[in-house]
């Protein structure tokens, strides 16, 4: 079922996301959306596939580059239940990712105790060579639940 437009929404785009978080290793969940449409989804897979690099950001950009044929995904957006790790951060620079929206930050993870890399998203883009828009906080609370 296709919603209208005006229904796709930051916590629309966010609440798939934190769906897609409960089925991996660990509960991070991501998605990548395209003109309005989700065109990724997917989670953290780093003890399924016996790779670090796993991760949910990772997975969602390797399953659009596939569907769109291209290794840039500019006009893109990447919704995460977490905000990017320095990994996956740049990895969004290195696509052309417009913009990236999460829901609980890498600061609030190390005041509960989550084996984080304490480097934001936003030290790395403002250290690459272009600037993804970057919106925090959405459905917050929902996303740290993951983790309690």
């Amino acid at each position: 079922m296709v919603l209208p437009f005006y229904l796709m929404t930051p916590e629309y785009f966010m609440r798939l996301a934190l769906a897609e978080a409960t089925k991996g290793d660990a509960p991070y969940g991501a998605v990548i959306v395209k003109d309005n449409q989700a065109i990724a989804v997917a989670h953290n897979t780093v003890k399924r596939d016996k790779d670090p690099s796993a991760h949910a950001e990772i997975n969602a950009i390797r399953q659009s580059t596939a569907l769109l044929k291209t290794s840039v995904l500019e006009d893109c957006t990447i919704y995460t239940t977490v905000e990017p790790c320095p990994m996956c951060a740049t990895a969004c620079v290195w696509a052309g990712i417009a913009e990236i929206v999460y829901g609980a930050s890498i600061a609030d993870l190390i005041a509960i105790n989550q084996s984080q890399i304490n480097i934001t998203c936003e030290e790395v883009i403002a250290k690459s060579f272009t600037n993804i828009k970057v919106v925090k906080g959405v459905l917050r609370d929902d996303c740290l639940k993951l983790f309690l």
